[in-house]
């Protein structure tokens, strides 16, 4: 994305670590975005009421308003579409899903590089902009949900644990790109992987609800690469 179509393009932080603040807000200003601060969520919220924003970049933990009641009130309040992106310490899949359940598009878990929040931001942009619902996924017939955490195929309903929900969002997220095993358990599991088998049971389990029951197979193995989702 050019410098050009980036300086039209307005951020709204809100993080109450000053440092950690400051240091975004200079990076994201260098590569061309404007961007707007608070140091709490209750003064998130009132600068919600008075700007539009591209993008909300919201810390979980904060005073007053934590990120996740925050991101609820942007959704079901004010009823915006804005794409958000959590930051937080905490690296569990059922934080994560908290979040995904609030109404945010992305997690991004502290430390984090500056440069891949950069990236998250551009392609939540580039998404919206490009007119694709913010709070669904689709690949072909299958649809995620973001904001019910409802998953369907052909308009059928199918279950998922939560560690189901969470590998599909990577592959919708990704396809149709191959995800790495590797990529795959740290995303789901940080550096607390289960056991070896973990991701494979989860994977048997996932194709079982999502491919089994339908003519086409939506989940792929690549050997020694990793797997996609795609028609």
């Amino acid at each position: 994305m050019s410098k050009e179509y980036l300086k039209n393009c307005t951020l709204l932080l809100v993080e109450d670590n000053r440092s950690l603040a400051d240091t975004v807000i200079d990076f994201l200003e260098t590569s061309g975005f404007q961007v707007d601060y608070a140091s709490n969520g209750r003064i998130g919220y009132n600068l919600l009421e008075e700007n539009p924003y591209d993008v909300v970049i919201l810390d979980v933990a904060m005073p007053k308003m934590d990120g996740i009641t925050l991101c609820k009130e942007i959704r079901e309040h004010f009823q915006l579409d804005v794409p958000v992106i959590m930051l937080t310490a905490r690296d569990q899949l059922s934080d994560k899903l908290t979040g995904f359940g609030s109404g945010a598009d992305d997690y991004l878990v502290k430390p984090f590089d500056l440069p891949e929040l950069e990236a998250r931001v551009v392609s939540l942009i580039r998404r919206r902009r490009g007119g694709v619902e913010s709070q669904r996924m689709e690949v072909g017939d299958l649809i995620y949900d973001l904001t019910t955490q409802q998953v369907t195929r052909q308009g059928k309903p199918i279950e998922l644990t939560p560690t189901g929900l969470g590998i599909l969002r990577v592959l919708m997220r990704e396809s149709p790109k191959v995800v790495s095993r590797v990529q795959l358990e740290q995303e789901l599991w940080g550096d607390g992987l289960p056991d070896t088998d973990a991701l494979r049971s989860h994977l048997y389990n996932l194709r079982k609800a999502v491919d089994k029951p339908f003519e086409v197979k939506l989940i792929h193995t690549l050997p020694g690469l990793g797997f996609k989702l795609v028609e």
